[in-house]
């Protein structure tokens, strides 16, 4: 996704830690509303053609937010549910995705509030590397265990922030929707967030950011 906004385009970058955006199965905004309206009236068939749709999206957003996969996997269930049993109230004042991203946001961060345990550390060897050669995928695999160390170390707020707009392309007016705050308390936590990460991070992970 393009930002050619003035307030997209002051975001730092972290292009070379950031997976690409994930495309398998992300149908257009106008099918997702098509769709929206079929689950509505009560067709299950479009809730599982949505669910393949966002399920690798939503499990890598939700997998970033914490390494937990229990905690994943049900919020993820919950989401769908969710959307199963609200369609009815979408609005079309944002896009289906920024709907559904915003139910899955608050049931992930309810599930971690509710549960108070220190969130474990991110596991290097499941996280499967994209660059082939066994030593440039051991690097990559370091980095990445890297970030997602740093990452857990931030608030939710700030770390959800980065993660929508890094790792899913998001503009910071969409953010500010799913996350139900004003555009300027989205830059605020970018900048406090992405100054936090300088701090933990050295060496080439460092440069990145």
């Amino acid at each position: 996704m393009h930002h050619s906004t003035a307030e997209e385009t002051a975001r730092p970058s972290l292009a070379a830690t950031a997976a690409p955006v994930l495309a398998d199965g992300r149908a257009s905004d106008a099918a997702d509303v098509h769709l929206i309206a079929r689950v509505a009236a009560g067709d299950v068939g479009a809730l599982e053609t949505l669910y393949r749709a966002y399920h690798p999206r939503l499990t890598r957003f939700l997998s970033l937010m914490t390494p937990r996969r229990c905690v994943v996997e049900e919020s993820l269930n919950d989401t769908m549910m969710a959307v199963w049993r609200c369609a009815q109230t979408y609005n079309h004042q944002s896009k289906v995705s920024t709907w559904i991203f915003a139910i899955a946001y608050r049931i992930v961060c309810k599930a971690l509030r509710s549960q108070d345990v220190p969130v474990a550390e991110p596991d290097a060897d499941e996280r499967p590397s994209e660059v082939p050669g066994p030593e440039r995928a051991h690097l990559q695999a370091e980095n990445q265990a890297a970030l997602g160390r740093a990452l857990q170390a931030l608030s939710h707020e700030q770390r959800n922030v980065i993660v929508l707009t890094y790792f899913h392309d998001l503009p910071y007016a969409e953010i500010a929707q799913i996350m139900d705050c004003p555009v300027g308390t989205v830059k605020t936590r970018m900048f406090h967030g992405i100054r936090q990460l300088r701090a933990q991070v050295t060496g080439q992970l460092g440069d990145w950011l």
